[in-house]
């Protein structure tokens, strides 16, 4: 018994690393090092993607009962997802100088707001609302270097998709398509290490080509939404 509480522990300590990494890249914006700072948020998404597989396994909830891993999740997700990459949307100059401020508290507010929802993530395991992956976006939008009202825009726009109440897949547990979701999944971050790899002037043709997978999974979602949406309308009564 002694073994298996040390690992549901050290389970729990991998998780909080989450913590340590976020730290370390906010430090690394202000010094202006981005390179280091998009590697250290893949890292953040790799013990995130990890964790609960692990936690499954050493039975954390039975074997640690008074210890919240959703809430240590939820506190981590939201400086990696999100305080990090709106702080190198400001560093980086990539929203207009006069306006950066109040745009970067929308993502902030709606991401707050969306953690804190119950029902964030379903029973079925999808994302309710834009599961704010702000790192993604900020990753794109650096090496795309669109124009400044563009990445405005965007960042509104997204903000306010995480109150619309529909349905993104959670690729590692997906009910549908997860195999081919994680296959491209897999493709897509090694597009994604190759991208931080070459910056600050990745290929263009590779990150266009890593694109592929974020479209895939809007639509995929969007699909499964309509889907769902379509087949509640004809179950309901008249």
């Amino acid at each position: 018994m002694t073994a298996r509480l040390i690992f549901a522990w050290l389970v729990h300590l991998y998780s909080a690393l989450g913590a340590v990494i976020a730290f370390i890249a906010i430090l690394f914006i202000e010094q202006l090092r981005f390179q280091e700072t998009f590697f250290l948020m893949t890292l953040a998404v790799a013990i995130d993607a990890s964790d609960g597989t692990l936690a499954r396994t050493a039975r954390v909830k039975e074997l640690l009962p008074n210890f919240d891993g959703d809430r240590l999740e939820d506190i981590i997700d939201y400086f990696n997802y999100v305080v990090v990459p709106c702080l190198f949307l400001i560093r980086a100059n990539l929203l207009p100088s006069q306006d950066a401020l109040w745009l970067i508290a929308f993502p902030l507010l709606a991401s707050a707001y969306g953690f804190c929802q119950k029902q964030a993530k379903t029973a079925d395991h999808f994302f309710l609302g834009f599961p704010s992956y702000w790192n993604i976006v900020a990753l794109y939008l650096y090496v795309l270097r669109a124009p400044l009202w563009f990445n405005a825009f965007l960042i509104l726009t997204l903000a306010i998709l995480v109150f619309v109440p529909i349905r993104y897949i959670y690729p590692s547990r997906s009910p549908y398509f997860r195999s081919w979701t994680n296959t491209l999944g897999i493709l897509w971050g090694l597009a994604i290490l190759a991208i931080i790899y070459w910056l600050p002037q990745p290929p263009r043709e590779i990150v266009l080509v890593s694109l592929i997978f974020p479209i895939y999974y809007v639509c995929l979602s969007l699909w499964l939404e309509l889907r769902r949406v379509r087949l509640k309308h004809n179950e309901s009564p008249g």
